[in-house]
């Protein structure tokens, strides 16, 4: 998120949590069992937890996930375990605690260690831990990272630093993001637009065309490898 700020949605711009469930309800009618809820950061938005609960709830959700920064699990981790969410993934650059002020902003390090142990506690497993990499993960923040995981159980997977609009990206290591060859995720933004690829223009909003045929569209239009995208930004349609 740029240091200057960001331009703000109204709060009309917003959709709703009955729309996103409808867009979940048809998702699955159309074959799609895995949802997972990510941002921005999404366990600062009022009432997560019911959002959860309303998603949960939706016959045919298999798999369930959440991504957050983890400065608000330890917070809301069991009543998003009772809610039905499965299992968290938590970003966590460096272990250093200035370091990771710097990269966050006022984050606290140690906010974000309680809620990774509080999700081990409630069963939202397996937790993984996204670690962004500038190169590779042999550098020493991400070696410590991979250090931590191994003694508490976790699982670490290394995202190397991506740029939209240079079309930097490449598969995340030990995960599948990023590996087109086998990619078949669609992203519903806060605004109401469901994009086929991250690293695309396309998409498709979900109040000017309708859920389904949004979902038909971004579907029919979903681009063999991605690109380049000139129109948005990480901090505007998601992580």
């Amino acid at each position: 998120m740029p240091e200057s700020g960001i331009k703000l949605l109204d709060h009309k711009d917003i959709i709703s949590f009955e729309e996103i469930v409808d867009v979940v309800k048809l998702s699955v009618e159309k074959g799609i069992d895995k949802i997972r809820i990510t941002g921005g950061e999404p366990l600062v938005r009022k009432g997560i937890v019911d959002l959860v609960w309303m998603i949960s709830h939706v016959p045919g959700v298999k798999d369930f996930g959440l991504t957050t920064n983890g400065i608000n699990l330890k917070k809301y981790a069991a009543e998003l375990k009772l809610a039905g969410l499965k299992r968290v993934n938590v970003s966590l650059d460096t272990l250093n605690p200035e370091k990771y002020r710097q990269i966050t902003r006022l984050g606290n390090i140690y906010n974000v260690l309680d809620g990774i142990e509080e999700a081990r506690k409630v069963g939202l497993t397996p937790v993984k831990i996204n670690c962004v990499i500038q190169k590779n993960s042999l550098e020493p923040d991400a070696i410590e990272v991979a250090n931590f995981c191994k003694v508490n159980g976790l699982k670490i997977r290394y995202i190397k630093q991506m740029q939209l609009s240079q079309g930097h990206f490449s598969v995340v290591e030990g995960g599948e993001g990023g590996d087109c060859k086998i990619c078949n995720r669609l992203r519903l933004t806060a605004n109401g637009m469901i994009k086929p690829c991250l690293f695309n223009n396309n998409e498709y909003s979900i109040r000017e065309h309708g859920i389904e045929e949004a979902l038909n569209k971004a579907l029919i239009h979903k681009p063999e490898c991605g690109s380049v995208n000139t129109s948005g930004e990480f901090y505007n349609i998601g992580g």
